[in-house]
């Protein structure tokens, strides 16, 4: 099953890198597929409660890759992990099958609570340079997450996300709306009230100087 798994991995590579030339190449040149062959056999001791070389394995790749993946977390098939360096991976974090990770992303926890606090990645994501999905959260199939997004919160499927905090930008490829600004019925009548003030304002000025025309005839 693990061999299988690398073989996955190694065809995605091929599949999605334009650089990469043979699978020969990307067995032997990829420190992304390095970190995966590493991370395949931590999580096979990790999974038998065998913690310590699991962890040992772990911070062995590490050290050649610069890519750190936690041995508890859960990685589907045929991932690429592109360049890699500074790549982390936390302890319950979930990816999914096809998904292209690239340098310097995090997905990492919030707060020190046992348990599940990393997110959860669907199938066909891809994660930009440098973003940071952070929480115990599921992002969508076939989400996009640009470079440098900070993604706080859950996302649907088929979305695209940028910025900091990451939102959603597209659906389905197709640019979201931006809101409208929509005068609601509160609004209108407030608008009648006072040009209807403004009308009895200079109604009463209007009386007020005719009463003081009048006084200064009388006198």
């Amino acid at each position: 099953m693990i061999f299988k798994d690398i073989w996955l991995d190694v065809k995605a590579v091929q599949e999605r890198d334009p650089a990469a030339r043979s699978a020969f190449e990307v067995l032997l040149l990829y420190q992304g597929i390095h970190a995966l062959i590493w991370h395949r056999i931590a999580h096979w001791f990790y999974v038998r409660h065998m913690f310590f070389t699991a962890r040992l394995l772990s911070q062995i790749a590490r050290f050649f890759t610069l890519i750190e993946i936690h041995p508890g977390a859960e990685l589907g098939h045929g991932i690429l992990i592109d360049h890699g360096s500074g790549v982390v991976i936390g302890e319950t974090a979930v990816v999914g099958d096809n998904c292209t990770i690239y340098q310097g992303v995090t997905l990492g926890g919030v707060g020190t609570q046992k348990g599940k606090r990393h997110p959860t990645l669907g199938n066909n994501v891809t994660v930009g340079a440098g973003a940071k999905i952070l929480g115990s959260f599921e992002v969508g199939d076939n989400c996009s997450i640009a470079a440098n997004a900070v993604l706080l919160r859950p996302l649907e499927e088929n979305i695209t996300a940028v910025g900091i905090p990451a939102r959603p930008v597209k659906k389905d490829g197709v640019p979201l709306a931006k809101p409208k600004v929509i005068i609601g019925e509160d609004s209108r009548k407030l608008q009648e009230q006072v040009a209807e003030l403004k009308e009895q304002v200079e109604a009463l000025k209007k009386e007020l100087s005719e009463l003081k025309g009048a006084k200064g005839g009388n006198e």
